[in-house]
């Protein structure tokens, strides 16, 4: 790995997710925080971050979006492994509503 191309990169890709999480929050927020998979303190914070604060967190040097599905059989079912590839992904979407943000680690 190419140490400052991969962390430009992984720079680039903090700082989307921040910025479209906070604009998924600021439309409906339900329905993002189902989405991102975070729960309301979570999402209070990600709202509450400037600009300045949004970069600070983008320049870590940990991926800041993470598998939301680290469950095998959720991330198989997404990708079509089942026995058609709507009914999987429906499969997925019942199963991970059952997972709430307080039980994800």
């Amino acid at each position: 790995m190419n140490g400052p191309s991969v962390q430009s990169e992984i720079q680039e890709i903090n700082l989307a997710y921040l910025m479209l999480a906070q604009r998924m929050l600021r439309e409906d927020r339900e329905s993002a925080m189902y989405r991102l998979g975070v729960g309301g303190d979570v999402a209070d914070l990600v709202l509450g971050l400037s600009a300045t604060q949004l970069v600070t967190v983008a320049s870590n040097q940990m991926v800041v979006p993470r598998f939301r599905f680290e469950d095998k059989q959720i991330l198989g079912l997404l990708a079509g492994t089942g026995r058609d590839e709507a009914t999987s992904r429906l499969h997925a979407a019942i199963l991970a509503t059952a997972r709430t943000p307080e039980n994800r680690v």
